[in-house]
């Protein structure tokens, strides 16, 4: 299992202390707002060095201090332990890997892979286009460094165009473009690819726990591809630079870039419909739950490697019998994280070497 234990200062509400969590399966039970959802926190921002709740690091300070610091230890496959250590002090975040400085997070990459169970996915399902972009290009991240590249160059490259859009200055406008479309077609491939493997994931999911078949993804990219004699073709670089030239005029009253990756659509179709607008709640929030498992068995079988599960309250959005079944498909992990309310039958999934800890003001018993 790769989370040994988990020494928190100043995180949160949570006590300073380290908690063993060298266990197959743990669970936290306790009321809302007592710091079960703050302690998968910290597993993740010791995963990836970054939350999953907030994008300012200084919200994660203990109200009163002024830094907090986390130190993970995990294990490796071959038995070795590891150690992750994380402060924030002062607007800077120092990152280390076996008390080595690390520089760039993207050096994280497969250390501790987690998959994230919880209740803002639902905007995965519901939310605007850019929320599925987002989940798209989180599970290319998971196990792609080249792809986080790709993404900064792209968002770098699009910035930098969309500022000579704004400012009127369009002498450098066909540079851009170039490069624009090279990092862009980079990001569509792996896309089109990833949504290619889902589909053989999802479908089959969403049909085992509802009954409901023909559940799929469409992947709709703003930079088409090209009719040919057979048909159609992945566009050229070349392709794109000419397409992006003749939108210049377009552009250039909206004052922004009107076409590429950024303006990708992710859809959920059912017999040839789109599938969200007519789907009930219950229905929208399986999609949701079942794309993170999806991004699981996707990661799997990329890297032949289990990821950890941080599932944050999760089960209360299923009925019982969604929820056996949900319990039942759930793909190998290496390790396997739960946050309970009190009234919940959480004893009804442990195992015999489940641990539990009972949550209350940030801090835990066994």
């Amino acid at each position: 299992m790769p989370f040994l234990s988990l020494s928190l200062n100043n995180f949160r509400n949570l006590k300073n202390d380290k908690i063993d969590i060298s266990a197959k399966e743990i669970y936290f039970v306790g009321e809302n707002g007592q710091g079960k959802s703050n302690i998968l926190e910290a597993l993740y921002y010791s995963a990836y060095g970054a939350s999953f709740r907030t994008h300012v690091d200084a919200q994660l300070i203990k109200h009163g201090t002024d830094s907090f610091s986390i130190n993970a230890l995990y294990q490796q496959e071959r038995g070795s332990v590891q150690k992750i250590g994380i402060t924030y002090q002062n607007g800077v975040k120092r990152i280390e890997k076996n008390e080595k400085r690390i520089q760039d997070r993207k050096e994280l990459i497969n250390t501790i892979p987690c998959v994230l169970f919880c209740h803002d996915d639902m905007r995965f399902a519901t939310g605007e286009p850019e929320c599925r972009r987002f989940f798209l290009d989180q599970s290319l991240t998971m196990f792609d460094p080249l792809y986080i590249d790709d993404m900064r160059n792209y968002k770098k490259v699009l910035k930098n165009r969309n500022q000579l859009l704004k400012d009127k200055s369009y002498d450098m406008l066909a540079i851009y473009d170039v490069q624009l479309a090279k990092s862009g077609l980079e990001i569509q491939k792996k896309r089109k690819n990833a949504v290619f493997q889902f589909n053989d994931i999802f479908g089959k999911l969403y049909e085992n726990i509802s009954g409901m078949s023909g559940v799929s993804i469409l992947y709709i990219p703003s930079w088409k591809e090209i009719p040919d004699t057979v048909g159609t073709r992945f566009p050229t670089a070349d392709d794109i630079t000419a397409a992006l030239a003749q939108k210049h005029d377009q552009d250039k009253v909206m004052e922004t870039t009107l076409s590429g990756p950024h303006r990708d659509r992710i859809i959920f179709m059912h017999e040839g419909r789109q599938f969200i607008p007519v789907a009930s709640t219950g229905q929208q929030r399986l999609v949701a739950l079942l794309l993170r498992v999806a991004q699981a068995v996707y990661y799997s079988r990329i890297t032949a490697t289990k990821p950890v599960f941080l599932m944050d309250d999760v089960m209360l959005e299923l009925d019982p019998d969604k929820r056996q079944k949900m319990t039942a498909l759930l793909p190998e992990y290496d390790q396997l994280f739960c946050t309970f309310l009190p009234g919940e039958p959480y004893e009804r999934y442990k195992h015999s070497t489940t641990r539990i800890y009972h949550i209350e003001k940030g801090e835990w018993n066994d």
